[in-house]
């Protein structure tokens, strides 16, 4: 007779890895929303024994394809494409414990994707951090506008489990479908944006502002006071724009900077001012208050136009200002070109209010147990 063995795996050494599942548009770092939103959670997720995936629909060179103008016939196949990802995604959806959509699953009006996850045996998480049901459709993009809907991104959250919105004014919103939302700020990663050299008092100030191509007309919106600055003060200060590399402002002496990963804080910590303003409507006030942030984190001293969060974020007077009329960003610009101390004080305060609310490290257990919670029910 041979003998057997039977062997007995004690439970306690078996330890299942809960799977996220992301879902978004664009490859990794690539999006501003995406990489401060989720992806800089990843290895955090990790270290706590979570697998995070990533699908995305658009790459490189069907981004620059997509948000341009015309290119009608390959934005049909982008479109076709980017359906037959998310099908897949639908079949895998069953071996995830959590499907996690940012923003949207799919670029048209449509909610038939997210249908589909919120049936499979993963939980549906939604995540957003700007008024998208208000579609903001990109000009490049008028022509198929028709081809939104400002009922879906209601009809997302009403079929999810758990909803983490960028502030308060979209966690309202979210509430109207869904009990089980959570409000996680968009938050900034203070181990990679921090100066390298102690903040400096230049005889020539350099005023800047970051965002996109999409964004640069609320820079143009600054371009009144701004140039009255330029007129007070003359060649003691010099204006950069990051994110739109095809900007040009030859009265002010400006050639738009490329935004990359590897340059953004190198540039960002050059600005002696950073500036923030924004018009008064309902999409600025689903924004989540990332640029500013961004400057703050750099301990950059920070103008915002007092819209939205950014009346959250900023102390008036002690970690930033607050400036609406034309007459309050002349003044207040003024009063950081003429003090160095002013700058360094508020520039050191803000970096102390970016740690303690807005940064990774402050919100991270939020996260982690928002979905150990999700998981757990």
């Amino acid at each position: 007779m041979i003998a057997t063995r039977t062997y007995f795996l004690s439970l306690h050494a078996i330890k299942y890895m809960p799977r996220i599942l992301f879902i978004a548009a664009h490859r990794p770092n690539r999006s501003p929303s995406q990489r401060y939103r989720f992806e800089q959670y990843f290895s955090f997720l990790r270290e706590n024994g979570f697998e995070c995936d990533l699908s995305f629909i658009l790459n490189e060179r069907d981004e620059k394809l997509f948000y341009g103008p015309g290119n009608i016939p390959e934005k049909f196949f982008i479109t076709l494409k980017s359906a037959k990802i998310r099908l897949k995604d639908v079949r895998l959806a069953n071996s995830y414990d959590i499907v996690f959509v940012q923003r949207e699953a799919f670029m048209t009006g449509s909610s038939f994707f997210e249908k589909r996850f919120s049936k499979s045996k993963a939980k549906l998480v939604f995540d957003f951090d700007d008024s998208i049901w208000l579609l903001d459709t990109s000009a490049a993009n008028k022509i198929w506008q028709w081809m939104k809907s400002a009922k879906k991104t209601g009809k997302i959250i009403s079929l999810s489990h758990l909803v983490l919105a960028g502030n308060q004014y979209l966690a309202d919103y979210a509430r109207q479908f869904n009990n089980n939302v959570k409000v996680i700020p968009t938050t900034i990663d203070t181990a990679i944006f921090k100066r390298e050299k102690e903040y400096q008092d230049n005889e020539r100030i350099c005023i800047g502002w970051s965002g996109s191509h999409t964004t640069i007309k609320h820079f143009e919106a600054a371009l009144p006071y701004l140039k009255k600055i330029k007129q007070k003060y003359g060649e003691k200060v010099y204006f950069k724009v990051m994110g739109d590399a095809e900007y040009e402002n030859k009265e002010l002496g400006i050639q738009g900077i490329p935004w990359t990963s590897e340059t953004e804080v190198p540039v960002l910590s050059g600005f002696d001012i950073g500036i923030m303003p924004l018009p008064d409507d309902q999409w600025v006030k689903g924004k989540c208050g990332l640029k500013g942030l961004s400057y703050m984190s750099l301990e950059v001293p920070t103008i915002m136009s007092g819209v939205g969060v950014n009346t959250e974020i900023i102390n008036d007077g002690v970690n930033g200002f607050i400036a609406n009329t034309d007459e309050e960003w002349v003044d207040k610009i003024s009063r950081l070109i003429d003090s160095f101390e002013l700058r360094k004080k508020l520039g050191q305060n803000a970096r102390k209010t970016v740690e303690v609310s807005y940064s990774l490290e402050s919100q991270k257990m939020n996260y982690l147990n928002y979905l150990k919670e999700l998981l757990a029910r």
